[in-house]
C-alpha cells in the first residue's frame, strides 16, 4: 500500500519537525505527527521534544497496540495516549479506523503512527517492530490485542479456520514478543496480552477461540519467566465490556445479569487495568479478570 504522511498541524515554534523519510521504503508507518528532535549526545535513536527555552524534556514512553484501531483496541490506544504515551497503531484491514484513531491521538497532543500488518506472519511482525524502532527509537509497552472471534460448532470447524484462529490469537503474540524483545528489554518494558474468560472455562460456541485464549494465558506465564527481570508480562481477561454488535436486547440483558455487579462494563475498564499493570513494577506472570464478577 502507498504510504503517506498525515500531520494534524504544523510544528509550534521551538519544535523541530523531522524530515520526511523515504516513503517508497517497504513497511514504513503512516505518521500523524512528527514533532521530535534529535538531541546531541543522546543514545542512537532516542528523541526528545525541545521547548522554546531549549530545555530538554525526556522522550515520552511509546506503546504498540496490535489491533489498535477498533473496539477495545481503539479504547486502549486512545487511553494510553491520554496517559502520555506516543502510540503505534497496528491494523490488518481497518485502515480507515486506524487513521481516524491516529487523528484523535494527534489532536490530543501525542504522536501516533499506523502500521499495517498481519501479526501471524513472521515477516509482518518483524516489519512492525522495526518500524516502531525506526520511528520512535524505543518501545515501552506492547499490548497484544489483535484477535479473531469466530463462532463455529466444534465438529464443523474446517482445518483452515482452526489454523487461522490459532495463528492470530496465539502465534501472533508470540511473534510480536520475539520481534520486539530487544526494544522492550532496552526500555525495561511491559507486555500485556488480552485474553478473555474463555481462557478459564470452555465456550462451546467458540471452541477454537476458547482454546486459543487458554493457550495465550499459559504463554503469558512462560513469557514472564523468560523475559524477567527486565520485561514484565501480564494478561487481562475482559468480560462483557463491549458486546458483539449483532447481540439483540435479550442477549444484552443476559450478559448484564451474568455479572454479579449487575451491570455491563466498558472498554475504559480495560484501559484502567492496562494502566494499572503498566504502573505496577512488582507484578508479572499474572492475569486480571475484568468481568464484573462473572468468572468468579
Amino acid at each position: 500500500m502507498a504510504n503517506r504522511t498525515f500531520r494534524s498541524h504544523p510544528p509550534p515554534a521551538g519544535l523541530v519537525s523531522r524530515p520526511a523519510p523515504d516513503y517508497d521504503r517497504p513497511g514504513l508507518g503512516i505518521r500523524s505527527s512528527g514533532l521530535s528532535a534529535a538531541l546531541p549526545n543522546h543514545p542512537a535513536g532516542e528523541r526528545a521534544v525541545v521547548d522554546t527555552r531549549t530545555r530538554e524534556v525526556p522522550a515520552p514512553p511509546v506503546a504498540l497496540v496490535t489491533g489498535g484501531a477498533v473496539r477495545v483496541g481503539r479504547a486502549i490506544t486512545l487511553g494510553l495516549a491520554r496517559a502520555g504515551y506516543d502510540v503505534a497503531i497496528n491494523f490488518n484491514t481497518s485502515r480507515a479506523s486506524a487513521l481516524d484513531a491516529s487523528r484523535v491521538v494527534a489532536e490530543g497532543g501525542r504522536r501516533a503512527i499506523v502500521i499495517p500488518g498481519d501479526v501471524s506472519r513472521p515477516g509482518d511482525a518483524k516489519r512492525i517492530a522495526s518500524t516502531v524502532g525506526d520511528e520512535f527509537g524505543r518501545l515501552d509497552l506492547l499490548v497484544n490485542n489483535a484477535s479473531l472471534f469466530e463462532r463455529t460448532p466444534l465438529l464443523e470447524i474446517e482445518e483452515e479456520e482452526w489454523d487461522r484462529v490459532m495463528a492470530v490469537n496465539v502465534k501472533g503474540p508470540f511473534l510480536m514478543v520475539q520481534a520486539t524483545a530487544e526494544l522492550l528489554t532496552r526500555a525495561r518494558g511491559r507486555v500485556v496480552n488480552i485474553v478473555d474468560p474463555s481462557a478459564f472455562r470452555p465456550w462451546i460456541e467458540h471452541p477454537h477461540h476458547s482454546v486459543s485464549k487458554a493457550a495465550l494465558l499459559h504463554l503469558t506465564r512462560v513469557m514472564a519467566r523468560v523475559l524477567a527481570p527486565r520485561v514484565r508480562v501480564n494478561a487481562i481477561a475482559p468480560g462483557s465490556v463491549l458486546l458483539p454488535e449483532d447481540y439483540d436486547a435479550a442477549q444484552r440483558e443476559r450478559a448484564r445479569r451474568a455479572a454479579v455487579l449487575g451491570t455491563l462494563g466498558s472498554p475504559e475498564d480495560v484501559v484502567r487495568t492496562v494502566l494499572f499493570l503498566e504502573r505496577s513494577p512488582f507484578i508479572t506472570g499474572e492475569v486480571i479478570v475484568v468481568d464484573g464478577g462473572h468468572a468468579g
